[in-house]
């Protein structure tokens, strides 16, 4: 779609910040009104849409794409969006580890450790390490106090974090970028870990090291998203 506006405007009301092309009120790909619930996140929506030079480029307007997610995807039945998020705690790659003997174990138990610790702390709960790639259950008093962290979480919040989740694989990364305790960009090279001593130890690989920037920029724009809702 060409650009078909001249100006982008900003107004408030009951729901949040809304968005004005020309003096018309902005829609979701679903025609819902978008509204945003902070001044911070409605002006880099704004700034997204000013930056349109002629053809409208979803991958260029990241925030704009989130807010949409919420409104169209996670507003519609909260519960069940939070619920498929929480599932990545069924299988999260912190808890799946090499098997002892492998030079990568030591590595994981010194990167990964910590964050597990972490969790277990801020939410009374414990995980069980499996070595090997064969699923096991975790304990299922752990997922219920994790579930319920997850729903606690607003419409917007989520609708980040699921991005987040898919390209983490692990909902205690999630968390911690949620509740500030890492930097998103620190996170970022935890998940990576297997990846980066892969490259370490064989090689780099031009398209996987462009895919996991491609991954990357996509995890650091949710995880700005979140940070435009505190402010």
């Amino acid at each position: 779609m060409r650009r078909f506006w001249k100006s982008v405007g900003l107004e408030q009301g009951t729901y949040g910040y809304g968005i004005r092309l020309d003096g018309r009120a902005l829609k979701t790909p679903m025609r819902n009104e978008l509204y945003l619930p902070t001044k911070a996140l409605a002006d880099a929506v704004v700034a997204e849409w000013e930056g349109v030079a002629e053809e409208i480029d979803p991958a260029a307007m990241p925030m704009t794409g989130f807010a949409n997610a919420a409104i169209d995807h996670v507003a519609p039945d909260r519960a069940a969006f939070a619920a498929s998020i929480a599932a990545y705690a069924e299988s999260d790659a912190f808890c799946y580890r090499a098997e002892p003997d492998e030079p990568l174990a030591p590595k994981q138990a010194e990167i990964w450790g910590p964050w597990l610790e972490w969790a277990q702390g801020r939410y009374d709960v414990s995980f069980r390490i499996v070595h090997g790639v064969l699923h096991q259950p975790q304990p299922e008093a752990t997922l219920e106090k994790l579930r319920a962290a997850v729903l606690a979480r607003g419409t917007f919040e989520l609708a980040a974090m699921a991005k987040l989740a898919h390209l983490a694989g692990s909902l205690v990364a999630v968390l911690a970028i949620v509740e500030r305790a890492g930097t998103p960009a620190a996170l970022w090279e935890v998940v990576c870990l297997e990846e980066l001593w892969q490259e370490q130890n064989w090689g780099a690989d031009y398209w996987a090291q462009k895919n996991r920037s491609d991954r990357e920029a996509e995890f650091l724009h949710a995880a700005h998203f979140l940070e435009l809702l505190r402010i």
